[in-house]
Parts: C-alpha cells; sequence; structure tokens
C-alpha cells in the first residue's frame, strides 16, 4: 500500500476563514496545526512564569508579557506562543505583521503539542530570529532552552534568563513555576 507524502498546504486566508470553535489553529510554513484548549495545569504553568517574569520585564523596561490569542505572523505563518515577550506596538491597531518581534518565546509542552513545539515551531522561532526560546515540560519539570547561534540545554532547577537591555539576570526556580503552591513575591 502506498502512502501519500504529499500534504495540504494551507493559507492564512484559509485559516481565519475558519471557525472560531475554541480551538487554536496555527500556520507554519503551510502546515497547519490544531490545538484544543489548553487544561487548567497548562494554564497555572503560565500564570506562575508570568507573576515571575513580569515584574522583571517591566522593570527592565523590557516590553510586556503576552499570552494567546497575541500571534506571531510573518511570511505567511502564524503561531500563537503560550507566552512572549516583547515590547508594545508604538501605535494603536497595528496588524500582527507589524508588531515588534517578541525577545523572548515560551511553549509549555502537552501531549498533543510536544512533538511540534520541539521540532517544528522550534525551527520556526530560530528561522525568524527570536533571541530565546523556553520548552517547557511539565513531566519531566524541566525547560529546554534554545537560543540562537547556541546549543540548546536542558535545566532542572534555576533558569536564568539575560536579554539584552537588562541590568541584571532573571533567576527562576523551576519549583515555582511547576509546583503546587504560588510563587512567593521572589523568584
Amino acid at each position: 500500500m502506498l502512502m501519500s507524502t504529499h500534504f495540504k498546504q494551507w493559507t492564512l486566508d484559509e485559516v481565519h476563514a475558519l471557525p472560531d470553535d475554541g480551538n487554536k489553529y496555527e500556520l507554519v510554513h503551510g502546515e497547519l496545526f490544531v490545538t484544543p484548549p489548553p487544561t487548567d495545569g497548562h494554564e497555572t504553568i503560565l500564570a506562575r512564569l508570568t507573576a515571575l517574569l513580569s515584574p522583571y520585564v517591566i522593570g527592565n523596561k523590557l516590553g510586556l508579557v503576552y499570552h494567546p490569542r497575541a500571534v506571531i505572523r510573518v511570511r505567511g505563518s502564524e503561531v500563537e506562543p503560550d507566552l512572549m515577550v516583547r515590547q508594545p506596538s508604538s501605535r494603536m491597531n497595528t496588524d500582527w505583521e507589524d508588531a515588534p518581534a517578541p525577545i523572548l518565546v515560551v511553549e509549555v509542552f502537552s501531549g498533543s503539542t510536544r512533538r511540534r513545539d520541539q521540532d517544528q515551531k522550534r525551527q520556526f522561532y530560530l528561522d525568524i530570529g527570536i533571541a530565546e526560546y523556553w520548552m517547557l515540560d511539565p513531566e519531566r519539570r524541566t525547560a529546554v532552552v534554545v537560543r540562537n547561534g547556541r546549543a540548546e540545554w536542558a535545566v532542572d532547577d534555576l533558569l536564568t534568563w539575560l536579554p539584552a537591555g537588562a541590568s541584571a539576570p532573571l533567576a527562576i526556580r523551576l519549583a515555582n513555576v511547576f509546583g503546587d503552591a504560588l510563587p512567593e513575591g521572589h523568584a
């Protein structure tokens, strides 16, 4: 039996015409990804991370922390990261193509997203020049850090981030991100 290796190449117009059914639709180089709504545990990890990132991002004038429904749209692709840090647009009603590029993108693995977060989306983020990409793995309680021009590495305790323009690094204990209790006022 022969199996087809040809996949439909989707366009942004086709993706935007799909119904708003609660799923997340992303397009990477013509390949459509459909993801069901996230779980409470997934969103709790992002809420904890946001609580730790936001004071640092704002204090260092790095921009704002953005969550889904905020997208990266470039070269006919459109993704909706779980979290990203970027400067706000200089004017209201800016289209996504004109939005500033993120300096940090974060994806939290789930059973339905692990492979694409590690493969297609990782490569996409590198291709468009994202400075740093974190892949959070709730099962292993680790983060994989990907930086342009460097080998990626896994962290299981202290995640450190020092973006351009920051006065000092931010150190995040992954136990505060993956743990059961809300993090205290410091990382």
